[in-house]
């Protein structure tokens, strides 16, 4: 075990498990004064292996965000903004080792981004998830406390039961019963909605890793949904009413065109 690895367990008088690169702390014991104490809390520590750090920051124009390009390690300590829910981490530390030491403005910040793909609405093992198997260097974007302070509530809270209607082929529809904040892509594909059309589609899909654009459903009315991301705008650019549906949590009701 490398010394920092070591010491974090003895601080936290618990044992770390090291996945894929990641440390994952239970610490029931700890708080923060960045947000209240939460029951169990789950830390997460880049592995301090040797990398560069190559970190630049810049403000994205009004938009009230904080955009990171770092190598891995990262050393960032992560939380889950509620507990038990989906909607997505927090930095409560930086670690000494990792390329994010020194960028104290990242503590207390949400993590918004990885890689273009929005993560504030996914719960804490899958915001782990992206961030391990994200490359390295990685770009990171977090919401400043300007932006989370102007943010307007959700219309819609996780978990509240959504009507899904998806317009096919000749006029036909169906209606799909959806839960806020499960996958759109998982959720069509599991009501046996018809995601990729044609064998070309079907074989040649990249199984909802946000490459392939296969997926992607026009929005004819949506309730609740946010603008979509930067990295949509890029891969759709003829198709600006369309969202790819397997990077994006259900926020509200819609009517999608597949």
């Amino acid at each position: 075990m490398h010394p920092f690895q070591l010491a974090l367990a003895i601080i936290v008088a618990t044992t770390a498990v090291c996945v894929d690169g990641f440390v994952v702390v239970p610490n029931p014991s700890s708080t923060s004064t960045i947000r209240p104490p939460m029951i169990s809390l789950r830390h997460m520590a880049a592995d301090a292996t040797s990398a560069d750090k190559t970190t630049t920051a810049t403000s994205n124009n009004g938009i009230n965000r904080l955009q990171l390009t770092l190598e891995k390690p990262l050393g960032m300590i992560l939380e889950e903004v509620q507990e038990g829910q989906a909607q997505g981490v927090y930095v409560l530390e930086l670690a000494e080792e990792g390329s994010a030491a020194g960028n104290d403005q990242l503590i207390g910040l949400t993590l918004a981004t990885v890689n273009g793909q929005d993560v504030t609405n996914l719960n804490f093992d899958a915001v782990m998830e992206r961030l391990v198997e994200a490359p390295s260097p990685v770009a990171l974007e977090f919401l400043t406390q300007d932006a989370k302070d102007n943010e307007e509530p959700d219309s819609y809270a996780v978990g509240t039961t959504v009507t899904i209607k998806v317009l096919e082929d000749h006029g036909s529809e169906s209606l799909v019963e959806a839960k806020v904040g499960d996958n759109l892509r998982k959720t069509l594909l599991d009501n046996n909605i018809k995601v990729y059309k044609g064998l070309k589609q079907t074989l040649g899909n990249c199984g909802g890793a946000g490459q392939c654009t296969f997926c992607a459903a026009e929005f004819v009315e949506s309730d609740g949904w946010a603008e979509r991301s930067e990295y949509e705008d890029q891969k759709l650019k003829k198709a600006p009413n369309s969202r790819l549906t397997c990077l994006n949590n259900i926020q509200g009701p819609a009517t999608i065109r597949l």
